[in-house]
């Protein structure tokens, strides 16, 4: 019999929310450059790298939820800076709605408090 493994469900679980997590932050910041998102997320104890972010970066922008604009850099090539559309932003919305849908429905299946 296979054993559980409970770091690949807790590595599931954190991926299934970074669309979610990254255009919060996007809202909350305005605009940001990749390396800062990397940095939102770690602080909050997301692990991300870039080769998951920048797939994610993409896939949001060609879904029309996010824009970017190119910024010269004084300390190299030019930055991608990235920011939340009217759609990322009425997505967001829809989202946030559905996190707390979500989080009151585990919180009632797992027979948790809500504060």
């Amino acid at each position: 019999m296979a054993e559980f493994k409970i770091d690949n469900t807790k590595s599931q679980m954190r991926k299934g929310i970074l669309e979610y997590c990254i255009l919060g932050t996007l809202k909350r910041k305005k605009e940001a450059y990749p390396s800062d998102i990397i940095h939102e997320m770690k602080d909050a104890k997301l692990i991300v790298v870039e080769g998951t972010l920048y797939p994610l970066l993409t896939r949001l922008k060609n879904g029309g939820l996010l824009a970017y604009q190119w910024e010269e850099s004084t300390s190299g090539p030019p930055r991608k800076y990235y920011r939340l559309t009217e759609l990322g932003e009425r997505t967001l919305i829809e989202l946030d709605s559905t996190w707390q849908e979500l989080v009151k429905s585990v919180n009632q299946a797992s027979k948790k408090t809500i504060d």
